[in-house]
């Protein structure tokens, strides 16, 4: 329901989706589902719906007509540039040469061949001293030292990832950002925000921009979550 309902949103907005994995569950519904949006301010909207949403109603698979209360988490991240390159400042390195050690060829223990780079603003160091050529041993140690830096871009991008993507609470009671209640009556809360829309039915549609709006809004001036944490319910 979910799912359809932010596709829908996108539709109205004139939005790209693409559709990138859906695992559907067990017995009915889906357990998770990855899609793309593109088109004008696609992150900074659905930013404001990453948490926890929590739905009520009375199951279609339950024969008994029982109320059910389900939980399902959304995750927001901006999609990044494929540019893995890693530009490094020659001004950044400190070269250090020195003599090779042990045992090897004629001239392994002759010259200045090994190098040892640090990379100054995040110290990492890295040395080469298999060839006995000190532009061989540079080129070596450089490629390596290139490999750790993208290693270190990507561990970095990951946590800023992690930090957009939301914050990660447990799919729970107490938790959720927005209810949707369909019985024993009909509305659609949000918790952040104390916005509230009785037509569930046009918001599982797609409407959901008065939820945005408000939420952006009121992170805008500072107000968001004011005397609305006792409102969780």
């Amino acid at each position: 329901m979910l799912l359809r309902m932010y596709l829908r949103w996108a539709e109205r907005r004139g939005m790209r989706r693409e559709l990138m994995e859906y695992q559907p569950g067990d017995e009915a519904g889906l357990k998770s589902a990855t899609f793309t949006l593109s088109g004008d301010y696609a992150f900074g909207l659905m930013s404001a719906e990453a948490g926890v949403h929590r739905l009520v109603r009375i199951s279609p698979f339950d024969q008994a007509a029982r109320r059910h209360t389900s939980f399902a988490s959304v995750y927001v991240w901006p999609e990044l540039p494929d540019d893995v390159e890693v530009e490094i400042d020659e001004k950044d390195l400190r070269i250090d040469t020195y003599r090779s050690s042990g045992c090897g060829g004629q001239h392994l223990n002759v010259t200045d061949s090994a190098i040892r780079i640090t990379h100054l603003p995040t110290g990492i160091v890295v040395t080469c001293q298999n060839e006995r050529s000190q532009g061989r041993n540079r080129d070596s140690a450089m490629k390596v030292l290139r490999a750790r830096l993208y290693d270190l871009k990507m561990k970095e991008q990951q946590a800023r990832l992690d930090q957009l993507g939301g914050e990660k609470r447990d799919i729970a009671f107490g938790s959720q950002i927005r209810s949707y209640v369909l019985h024993p009556y009909q509305l659609v809360k949000d918790h952040r925000t104390k916005a509230e829309v009785g037509d569930i039915n046009r918001v599982l549609d797609g409407d959901i921009d008065v939820f945005i709006k408000t939420y952006l809004k009121q992170k805008a001036a500072g107000t968001l979550g004011q005397d609305a944490a006792a409102d969780n319910d």
